[in-house]
């Protein structure tokens, strides 16, 4: 590169930098001028999402298709627009509630004597979201629906993966709201880059644990604090206790929906050795009953792009250069190297080794590694010792292993007896844990990780309250300091 186009490029990133602080100043500005908005007011900016989504479901579900090259229409109604209605209805059902001040108890005397203690929820100003290309509606309308309850302004940066979608909801959202109340910002990397380096009063960042190394080293040079939902290798459990054909249809339900690309997708399974093939056949059973044929049917996604597609296939191809068994579940036998989507179809690695590089990257993408195991325990360590996951599922009957699981492993949460479900209850944290993300939101959680908790005491009016603490120190802050001083 020149000398002549390295300032150019650095003068399109200052401009680029500079129009997205002018969008942020100015919602800050109104932020402050219109003060904390009433319950009233945050209804009405949820029922505005609401709204774009209930009337924009065709073109919603068209774009993902377009973006994808092929995603089924019915997903994406059932988790871009459904489940992202789910979440906007529950805030707004609740938030009066959430609004209210928590008292908080005072310590002995002060309390006797009248002193008060509060805690009030305040909006904290602009929170900027960095939505990912997996699920783009959801995870952009989900996150709003705890930035609106708790009266924020909101500036959205969609993923450049699903072009066709993140124009769409930069049109949706200039047809419902003033810039100054949510705006959206498209483009590449450049752009994302310069988003995330923004003074926001809360940065949300849904992505690649990669990527969040990059985002929150831009983020602490203005000291804004993070919500980071990553990835990772989430594990299923399967006891010697599981109901076998209950369990895998389960498991390759949430390994098929749109086709693995999803944090949450289960990584790899744990079988008891004794139970391998019985869980390879009652897998192929769930996916010739849900998916006949996969090459042109309307219900199974594509994966993202030619990229990804590459990478998958990749993996599939080094397990089986390094001795895996490979288990291609295709029931009507079609031929995957001539289509216009790129489709993988559900793919089983028996006893993969952690030389493979499935076993080393997150999948995402509907191939999945089974290991077989003899005791619970071998599972904890090998748990334990890889990176903490953003989910971990148990199948089983037993209560005592069941709470051993529970108690020895550590991940940003658990579904038993399925596969992803946690995610859907509104009133659970939703979040990961270390290398799997920081923080968490949905439901109360999100109205709180997006409201600033302000610690309110109101003194006493008794004049001795003052005078217990004011020099000069006599008999009475002596007996004082004896009574309290003690183990």
């Amino acid at each position: 590169m020149s000398l002549a186009e390295s300032k150019a490029n650095e003068a399109d990133a200052s401009a680029i930098s500079a129009s997205i602080r002018n969008i942020l100043d100015r919602q800050k500005a109104a932020h402050i001028k219109d003060g904390p908005p009433s319950a009233e007011k945050r209804i009405d900016w949820i029922d505005r999402a609401i709204a774009l989504l209930v009337d924009n479901q065709k073109e919603i579900a068209e774009a993902l298709a377009s973006d994808f090259g092929h995603r089924s229409h019915d997903q994406s109604l059932l988790t871009d627009v459904m489940g992202s209605l789910g979440p906007l209805k529950h805030a707004k059902k609740h938030l009066r509630q959430w609004m209210k001040p928590e008292k908080r108890k005072v310590q002995f005397p002060l309390g006797l004597l009248g002193a008060k203690a509060r805690v009030e929820y305040q909006p904290l100003g602009v929170v900027g979201i960095i939505s990912p290309w997996n699920f783009p509606i959801n995870l952009t309308w989900t996150p709003l629906a705890g930035v609106f309850a708790a009266g924020n302004r909101a500036m959205i940066k969609p993923s450049e993966f699903t072009p066709a979608t993140s124009e769409l909801m930069a049109r949706m959202i200039r047809s419902a709201y003033d810039e100054t109340e949510v705006a959206v910002i498209t483009g590449g990397p450049a752009v994302g880059q310069a988003f995330s380096s923004q003074p926001f009063d809360h940065l949300l960042f849904t992505g690649a644990t990669s990527i969040a190394h990059h985002v929150m080293r831009a983020a602490a040079e203005n000291l804004v604090p993070l919500t980071l939902e990553l990835g990772g290798k989430s594990p299923v459990i399967v006891s010697k206790s599981a109901k076998m054909e209950d369990a895998a249809a389960k498991i390759m339900t949430g390994k098929t929906l749109n086709a693995g690309q999803i944090c949450l997708a289960p990584d790899y399974v744990f079988v008891p050795e004794s139970r391998v093939d019985e869980f390879v056949s009652e897998a192929t059973k769930s996916i010739r009953k849900m998916y006949p044929t996969i090459k042109d049917n309307p219900d199974y996604t594509s994966i993202i792009n030619q990229r990804h597609y590459e990478r998958i296939n990749g993996y599939v191809e080094d397990a089986k250069a390094k001795g895996a068994k490979v288990v291609e579940i295709n029931p009507a036998n079609e031929d995957f190297s001539q289509q216009q989507a790129h489709k993988i179809p559900p793919t089983i690695i028996l006893n993969p080794t952690d030389d493979m590089k499935v076993m080393q990257d997150e999948i995402f993408g509907p191939v999945l590694p089974v290991k077989s195991y003899r005791d619970v325990t071998e599972v904890l360590g090998y748990v334990n010792d890889h990176p903490r996951p953003l989910g971990l599922y148990y199948f089983g009957e037993d209560e005592q292993e069941e709470r051993q699981v529970l108690d020895r492993t550590t991940s940003g949460g658990v579904t038993i007896n399925d596969v992803i479900m946690h995610v859907s209850m509104e009133d659970l944290p939703f979040g990961g844990v270390g290398p799997s993300g920081m923080g968490a939101y949905h439901g109360v959680d999100g109205f709180k990780t997006f409201s600033h908790a302000k610690a309110i005491y109101t003194q006493a009016k008794a004049k001795m309250v003052v005078e217990m603490f004011r020099p000069p120190y006599g008999l009475k802050t002596r007996k004082l300091l004896a009574s309290q001083i003690k183990k």
